[in-house]
């Protein structure tokens, strides 16, 4: 699924990210809107992960909704 089908879909994808990363606010979620680059700083940001870890965590979550 490529980035402008998540940014598109994001409302509804929105509760499976939650589930995944429940650490992260609602807020952090309404602000993202399926940016990616955002999102990934906040996991790192939430989870002390590098910037590698969390775009992999990304990259992974992305192609479950394939």
């Amino acid at each position: 699924m490529n980035k402008d089908i998540i940014a598109g879909k994001w409302t509804q994808l929105k509760g499976k990210a939650q589930a995944k990363w429940g650490d992260l606010t609602d807020d952090v979620f309404d602000v993202a809107a399926g940016d990616s680059k955002y999102l990934s700083g906040k996991l790192q940001e939430t989870y002390g992960w590098d910037r590698e870890r969390a775009e992999r965590e990304i990259r992974d979550f992305e192609s479950t909704l394939h």
